[in-house]
């Protein structure tokens, strides 16, 4: 294989690659086929690396009639000590029909944007009308993601960065960094959220929760941070009193904390795709987990494809 004839994307090609309004619309015509087979995305493989402080090799392949996605990470602990990024990695495109190797994005660039889109499907199915205000639990990578979504799809939003009062400074600091987005931004604290909002995000790496409060209808709950058993971001008690969706259902099983802590019965865990073609009921609370598969990788590089012309 010829370097020549592969394009290397980096990370600022990659995100205007990947556009949010494309990306979400990417996502949901791969949730629908993943559904009826067509695509191919098995759990992701994870690899101890030797000699290293907790350090994991993330590997995870999608195949559909089109193209063939590989996403490989690494996630190095350490990396920080040495001025290096924690997680680095890249996103290898193949044309199905031949194997042609097509092009290569930046790993953790497609992780952010499709996960920000991803809950931006859930803003656009699980609430009647476009969301006006946000909350959003977390400051950090995950977050930066979602208000740059937020800003391209809902422009004139405002969203509240919530926090701590320990935190606060974090928090102040990242509404400063992103002042430019067409949103409104504001910090609020996690004990004391707004009386009225559209929709609550949470981003955290929590392993006790950190929203408590009631399910409300018309108030979306989206969950994303909680990536493992252990984890929780979303109190039982409104877990238990929503009704529950999940964008991919066999990873869920063994990766939405949420829904695990909370021993939410699987049978009563309705999908992306079934959500899509369904019915639904928008006057009780809804939570939509997301736990991220291959698939939505594979639906960023159809928008990228696309959006370069290869």
């Amino acid at each position: 294989m010829s370097s020549s004839t592969v394009r290397v994307f980096n990370v600022e090609e990659t995100r205007q690659l990947i556009a949010f309004a494309p990306l979400r619309q990417y996502i949901l015509d791969a949730a629908l086929e993943y559904a009826q087979g067509k695509i191919e995305s098995p759990d992701r493989q994870v690899l101890k690396v030797p000699d290293s402080k907790e350090g994991v090799l993330l590997s995870m392949p999608c195949t559909a009639s089109d193209i063939c996605a590989h996403k490989l990470i690494s996630l190095l602990p350490a990396n920080p000590d040495q001025g290096r990024p924690t997680i680095q990695g890249v996103v290898s495109v193949i044309d199905s029909a031949t194997g042609v190797p097509l092009f290569v994005l930046d790993g953790p660039t497609v992780t952010a944007r499709r996960t920000a889109a991803l809950s931006m499907a859930g803003l656009q199915l699980f609430l009647e009308k476009d969301p006006r205000s946000i909350v959003i639990i977390g400051a950090g990578t995950q977050a930066e993601g979602h208000v740059q979504a937020i800003a391209e799809l809902y422009p004139g939003a405002t969203v509240y960065i919530a926090g701590r009062p320990e935190s606060y400074a974090k928090a102040q600091a990242f509404c400063e960094r992103h002042a430019d987005l067409d949103i409104r931004l504001e910090v609020t604290d996690l004990n004391q959220l707004p009386e009225q909002f559209d929709a609550v995000i949470t981003l955290t790496t929590a392993v006790e929760p950190v929203y408590h409060a009631p399910p409300v209808a018309g108030r979306l709950i989206i969950g994303v941070g909680a990536f493992r058993s252990h984890m929780v971001e979303i109190a039982p008690e409104t877990v238990m009193n929503s009704v529950c969706y999940v964008d991919d259902l066999v990873g869920a099983q063994h990766e939405a904390g949420d829904y695990i802590q909370a021993k939410k019965d699987w049978n009563e865990v309705t999908t992306l795709a079934q959500a899509i073609e369904g019915d639904i009921d928008y006057s009780r609370p809804i939570m939509f987990k997301t736990v991220g598969c291959a698939a939505w990788d594979l639906a960023a590089a159809r928008c990228a494809r696309a959006a370069a012309g290869l």
